[in-house]
């Protein structure tokens, strides 16, 4: 995935930054903060059933964008794109992590550790 961003002109929220568009940045934050209700761990049933009520539009939430700012809202939102503009894109930024013996889904810190070494990489490429 391509994180393209102005400096001078960064968002607040990092789900601005890493997505394209405002309803994949919603519904990764919506994701994340439902992982974190559950002590940032989702099983693939949880993540399963997390995509199935986005499908069928029956997922409710609040919102703290301005428009939406105190009221109930239900998102809806395409399991497989879910799967491969959501999820995918989270595992391989290090977002999201998948624990492979215990099948879960995990909030990780791998994306702070990569935004470091990259800019780790700069430098090196500035003292060449």
């Amino acid at each position: 995935m391509v994180i393209l961003f102005d400096q001078a002109n960064l968002p607040e929220d990092i789900f601005q930054i890493v997505f394209a568009t405002d309803q994949q940045y919603i519904v990764a934050k919506e994701l994340i903060k439902a992982m974190k209700a559950k002590k940032g761990e989702f099983t693939k049933t949880e993540m399963s059933l997390f995509a199935t009520k986005l499908h069928e539009g029956s997922y409710e939430c609040m919102l703290d964008t301005p428009e939406y700012k105190g009221q109930r809202v239900r998102l809806s939102y395409n399991k497989r794109q879910f799967y491969d503009r959501i999820l995918t894109p989270m595992m391989g930024m290090g977002l999201i992590d998948y624990n492979v013996y215990k099948k879960t889904y995990l909030i990780s810190r791998k994306f702070k550790d990569s935004m470091m070494r990259i800019g780790l990489m700069w430098i090196k490429e500035l003292e060449k």
